[in-house]
């Protein structure tokens, strides 16, 4: 009887909490390190966020594992609202990569909103003697492991777009993971790996400043950002679509009026003409939408990305 009471008094008490929902500083907390498409979207969600619900939301980076480490953090998090997660589909993919997920996507997490949707982009140095990627498949297969590839970490839609390039092409190149997409740039721009997947949210500076070069994006469309540069298929290559996207989420036990409230402001950030310039200048499409929709797409995600794994032979103990 005690319990049901208490049950009861919490019940009617979540309404006057997510009306006055937040009441301090939230933490949005992002797996990658600073400078890569999630964390960049990660902080002008933030800002946002910060002026449509009078408290302020601060961007955290916890990199390392694919993203599991942040993952986890936010899992055992209390469901309150003050510790949100900012991903990619690696929190998706690490549930068919990993032997033994440290999280249960379903169990642990709750969809808020998608923010937005973009792509990955084949690139490599500016000197690099490939100029397409027929080329980079032929330099691939005269010199098997010569090639380094690198990744924001294990788990990653560059780790495994990769995979499933080296798949398709019948070529061995290593895998390099970093701590992000900051990291594995900066990697490909000192000449330590002669290539990677990377979304134009970070790449598109250094390849119109000329230091790197785009020979193709893994999408079913070219990229606004930069529409010279053709499509996987368009280039010869079969089979090597991966589309990105950032989301937010919440531990799952998260009021459902406290993620309502959140989904909304994200959505009517996504709706904010400034945002959504920004967004398109990063060669991203703003998405915005309700839990319950975003809550779905991470199922279709996982059951599309189930199969990725599986053909891509990828696999993380």
């Amino acid at each position: 009887m005690k319990k049901l009471l208490v049950a009861l008094v919490a019940a009617l008490a979540l309404p006057a909490f997510a009306q006055q929902y937040p009441t301090r500083a939230v933490r949005i907390v992002v797996g990658f390190a600073p400078g890569g498409g999630v964390d960049i979207s990660a902080r002008l969600l933030a800002s946002k966020l910060s002026g449509y619900l009078g408290q302020q939301f601060v961007v955290e980076n916890k990199p390392g594992a694919g993203t599991n480490i942040a993952a986890v953090e936010v899992a055992r998090s209390a469901p309150d609202g003050y510790t949100l997660f900012m991903n990619s589909p690696a929190v998706v993919i690490n549930m068919a990569l990993y032997a033994k997920p440290p999280y249960d996507l379903q169990r642990d997490f709750t969809g808020v909103s998608l923010f937005s949707r973009t792509t990955n982009m084949l690139v490599v140095p500016a000197s690099f003697e490939a100029k397409s990627v027929q080329e980079l498949v032929k330099i691939a297969k005269a010199h098997p492991g010569r090639l380094n590839y690198s990744s924001a970490g294990p788990g990653t839609t560059q780790h495994l777009a990769a995979e499933l390039f080296k798949l398709r092409t019948g070529t061995r190149i290593v895998h390099i993971p970093y701590k992000g997409s900051g990291p594995s740039m900066t990697a490909l721009l000192a000449g330590d790996v002669q290539l990677t997947f990377i979304n134009p949210v970070a790449v598109g500076a250094h390849v119109k400043g000329g230091r790197l070069r785009a020979l193709a994006v893994t999408d079913s469309k070219r990229t606004e950002l930069m529409p010279e540069v053709p499509t996987m298929k368009e280039a010869g290559i079969e089979g090597v679509e991966v589309s990105l996207w950032y989301g937010l989420l919440a531990p799952g036990a998260t009021p459902r009026e406290v993620v309502d409230k959140l989904s909304s402001a994200v959505t009517r950030a996504t709706q904010d003409p400034a945002i959504r310039e920004s967004i398109r200048k990063q060669g991203a499409e703003p998405v915005g939408n309700s839990s319950a929709q975003f809550s779905a797409y991470l199922r279709e995600e996982f059951a599309r990305w189930s199969e990725v794994v599986k053909v891509s032979g990828a696999r993380v103990e």
